[in-house]
């Protein structure tokens, strides 16, 4: 779509300037980028056509709900601090089959903070609503600025590495991995902390 406003971008480009912000801040480093604005109602077509994609082609990661079962298992308390819209995650984790582990309470977004990851608000918040200090908190990022924010809020952090650079990620930070069941054993043991 940035392509289409005359910003040509390539889905890697798009994934190193934008992967892990929050859409008001794509469309400033877009309309910066662009050096104008881009067309009126761009972000809500934006969010219409990721919604279609999403209903057709959205997979759950391989392993996800293993781990969450393993982790429900040992007694960890979980949740989702993201930076999309709360009704986004509810959509994502409903197409997915993993709404079912995330209650509504339990779901975070950066649009309830004053400012979105790599900031360490959203983290931060989501440890006081679910009552945790933020040294008994970890943290699966699989993006830069996830990491950043986490380590920010003083957390611990693992880098899921499947759609991103490990080296990106470990470079930030994060100790990583390129299947979520990796962390099974690190996670449910008896330090683990989720």
């Amino acid at each position: 779509m940035l392509t289409e406003q005359g910003l040509a971008t390539t889905l890697g480009e798009a994934k190193a300037a934008f992967q892990g912000l929050v859409l008001r801040d794509v469309l400033a480093v877009a309309e910066q980028r662009l050096g104008r604005s881009l067309s009126a109602g761009w972000l809500e077509e934006f969010e219409r056509r990721r919604a279609l994609a999403f209903d057709t082609r959205l997979r759950p990661i391989p392993g996800a709900a293993e781990l969450i079962e393993a982790l429900r298992h040992a007694g960890r308390e979980i949740c989702v601090a993201s930076q999309g819209r709360l009704e986004k995650t509810r959509h994502s984790l409903s197409l997915v089959g993993l709404d079912v582990y995330f209650g509504e309470d339990v779901r975070f977004s950066a649009y309830q903070v004053p400012r979105g990851k790599p900031h360490p608000d959203l983290f931060l918040f989501a440890a006081a609503r679910m009552g945790f200090e933020v040294e008994d908190c970890t943290v699966i990022e699989d993006t830069p600025s996830g990491v950043v924010g986490a380590r920010s809020a003083g957390m611990r952090v693992f880098g899921y590495a499947g759609e991103t650079d490990a080296g990106e990620l470990e470079r930030v930070g994060a100790r990583t991995v390129s299947r979520l069941i990796d962390l099974v054993p690190v996670l449910t043991g008896p330090s683990g902390v989720a």
